[in-house]
């Protein structure tokens, strides 16, 4: 897992190439009038999830994934985002392989998300996103950029 700024994503050079090339459009892109949903930047490799939803006061499902990792920015709005390794969930609840996504139950930290900060995570990453801050639900506007793991496969 990454938690950073978008100013500092020349520290993640070599990280891996989807990553560097996503954090580029994040730091470089005004979502504000873009619409909601998919957008192919390219084709299954690299797109982005422009989402609209009120923060929920609690998300006790993390979800992981294992062909994408997720790269999550909030850029209207603020929510905690709950993260935790993979190996502390304490087991399956739900699995949508078609959707690469699994569900969770187990203990999280969490990181808020708002202003210019970003988190990435990886397979290995369980995330419980959109809770509200202060237990106070907001309406936010989040991206979701889904880069594929095997990137030269």
């Amino acid at each position: 897992m990454i938690y950073d700024t978008l100013e500092h994503i020349d520290a993640y050079r070599g990280v891996h190439p989807g990553v560097i090339r996503a954090l580029e459009l994040l730091r470089d892109t005004d979502f504000s009038q873009w619409e909601d949903g998919r957008h192919d930047i390219d084709g299954d490799k690299l797109f982005i999830l422009v989402q609209s939803y009120d923060s929920k006061v609690v998300n006790d499902t993390p979800e992981a994934h294992r062909k994408y990792i997720d790269i999550q920015y909030v850029f209207s709005g603020q929510e905690l985002m709950g993260v935790a390794p993979l190996e502390d969930m304490t087991g399956e609840t739900e699995a949508r392989p078609d959707g690469d996504i699994w569900f969770y139950r187990g203990p999280v930290s969490y990181v808020p998300l708002s202003g210019r900060r970003f988190v990435a995570l990886w397979p290995g990453d369980a995330h419980a996103p959109c809770v509200a801050a202060d237990g106070k639900s907001v309406p936010c506007r989040k991206c979701v950029v889904k880069v594929l793991v095997d990137w030269e496969g």
